[in-house]
């Protein structure tokens, strides 16, 4: 009978540590290795343009003297 309740126990543990426990984040801060990587763009983030403000999708996006820009039209204006 304690056999079966220890093996119980012991399937719970190994379902509980496998599968729900969950695995700590490793972060380095203070290093300026790891603020360049959260600095750099995916290309679906938003950016705002620099004469209008809109925000487009940095695929979608004109880059004229490193600022962004959501169109042709904002380019001749700056």
């Amino acid at each position: 009978m304690i056999l079966k309740i220890l093996l119980v126990i012991l399937v719970i543990a190994i379902v509980y540590f496998m599968f729900i426990k969950k695995k700590p984040i490793r972060t380095t801060k203070g290093t300026k290795h790891n603020e360049q990587e959260n600095k750099k763009l995916d290309s679906n983030d938003m950016v705002a343009c620099t004469t209008c403000g809109i925000y487009a999708e940095l695929d979608d996006t004109i880059i004229s003297n490193n600022k962004y820009y959501c169109s042709t039209e904002c380019v001749g204006k700056a």
